[in-house]
This record gives C-alpha cells, structure tokens and sequence, in this order.
C-alpha cells in the first residue's frame, strides 16, 4: 500500500470514529432534553448559584407539594413529598448516570430508561435501577431553601 493510501485509510477511519461519536452525543442530549409541556416539574437553573454549599436553591413555594424541582446546575432534586417536608438527593440516576428529569405525584422519573423514585426517600420504585438516589443535605430557613 503506497503512503498516499495509507493517509486516506487514516482519514477514512478518523472521519467514522468521529461521526459515530457525533451520534452518540447527539443522542445522549436528546434523551436529557427539557420538559414535555404536561405541566410537570421542570428543571430550574438559578443564575449565580454555582452548586456552592449555602447558595439560595429556591422558596418553598415555588417547591409544589407532592412534587419537586430539578436544579441542573447543582445536579440536585428537591421534593416536597408533603406539606411543608423538603427532601433533597442527587438528580444523577444511580442507573446509568442520566439526569433526573421532573418529580410528579410523588414520583422522581429519569427519562433514560424510565427509572422511577419515590420523592420522599429516593428509592427506586420502578425501571432497571436498583439504587437509592444519594441524600443531599439542605436546609429551610423561612421561605428559603439552601443547599449546605
């Protein structure tokens, strides 16, 4: 094989390798994409929080009762599973790693495979994952809720 050959082949196979990971990454952020419009929890990105233990996530009211919000940045879920009770865990699916997507009837969903966990505890109550949601630590002073 001549070396102009070669170079080709290189490029052939460097240009497959790079659009088989193109679709790869094009289909990951498809399967994490934003809300479906049914009026379900959505994810909420404060400006200037940074994930930073102490930064102001939300008010209460804006956390709806048997419900909850997925704070993206802070890669974190809070729950309100009933009147006035705040719970947080990680948004990070502890199948696969997909983030959570909305908390609706007391029911955090992953729109990955479709796992689902309870609000109140993070345990897995549906789909292939076996593992609670971790625990995040947070704290409700007021109307405000602050990761710590």
């Amino acid at each position: 094989m001549s070396a102009a050959q070669e170079r080709r082949t290189l490029l052939e196979r460097r240009t497959v390798v790079l659009a088989v990971g193109a679709a790869g990454a094009a289909a990951a952020l498809t399967a994490c994409g934003g809300s479906d419009g049914s009026g379900r929890a959505e994810s909420v990105e404060q400006p200037g929080s940074g994930g930073a233990g102490g930064a102001v996530l939300a008010k209460t009211a804006d956390i709806p009762e048997g419900g909850g919000v997925v704070f993206a940045a802070q890669k974190v879920v809070v729950t309100q599973p009933s009147a006035g009770e705040f719970k947080a865990f990680s948004a990070t699916c502890t199948h696969q790693g997909c983030a959570v997507k909305d908390v609706v009837d007391n029911v955090i969903t992953c729109p990955c495979h479709n796992s689902t966990f309870d609000a109140a505890t993070g345990s897995p109550t549906g789909g292939p994952a076996t593992q609670p949601l971790p625990t995040r630590e947070i704290s409700v002073a007021g109307d405000s809720i602050t990761l710590a």
